[in-house]
């Protein structure tokens, strides 16, 4: 996998143990069982692995000014994780004088939290000793992801790590599908070929409107 990955190990073990407070678990799998770090630490890696071809025999291969725009959105992306991870250890040295990723689950939590309520790391050791003030949500609508900072970025990445096709490289046993009771299809190329539906999903009476219309085509 050396030219499927961006993080160097202590960043990849940071941002995995960031993911398993964000999507925690409990009775189901969480972000570690279904590889939500593989899923992001494989986007960054380049752009080899950007639209999964819809017949699921691998990747399309980006050429020209597609090829470049989306170099120069991993470029940002790239360096908003780097600062992301540096951020995150300066916080958690300053609070309980270690690296993020040897940090109790507790302790991750407390970092997170001021991160996300938007305090510096002199504010998070402050905060300790007071009552946890309300957050924002962590994801606000945005035109793309490289308007996010670092937090509501990686809670994007983590949930689409969690819920992705599986060939993205998280879902890993198609862990958040079986998580919300989705079955899924067992491939794109399944969908692809007409051979899975998700109409069953669809509210009462919007399954038949579908159908029509594509009846009409």
């Amino acid at each position: 996998m050396a030219d499927e990955t961006f993080f160097n190990p202590h960043q990849r073990a940071t941002i995995a143990a960031a993911m398993a407070r964000i999507i925690p678990t409990d009775d189901m799998p969480g972000a570690r069982e279904a590889g939500c770090i593989d899923f992001v630490d494989r986007y960054l890696s380049g752009i080899g692995f950007i639209y999964a071809k819809p017949d699921g025999s691998g990747f399309e291969t980006l050429t020209g000014r597609a090829a470049d725009a989306w170099r120069r959105r991993i470029d940002i992306l790239r360096r908003r994780y780097v600062d992301g991870v540096a951020d995150l250890d300066e916080r958690a040295r300053a609070t309980f004088s270690a690296p993020f990723s040897e940090l109790h689950p507790e302790q991750q939590e407390t970092i997170l939290r001021a991160l996300e309520a938007g305090r510096s790391p002199a504010e998070t050791t402050a905060a300790l000793d007071r009552t946890a003030e309300a957050a924002e949500p962590a994801l606000q609508q945005t035109s793309t992801e490289i308007d996010l900072d670092f937090f509501p970025l990686l809670v994007a990445h983590t949930r689409q790590g969690y819920y992705c096709d599986p060939i993205y490289g998280g879902n890993r046993d198609r862990a958040g599908w079986t998580t919300i009771g989705f079955d899924g299809p067992t491939s794109l190329k399944a969908v692809h070929e007409g051979r899975y539906t998700t109409l069953q999903y669809f509210a009462e009476g919007e399954a038949e409107k579908v159908r029509e219309f594509h009846d009409g085509l």
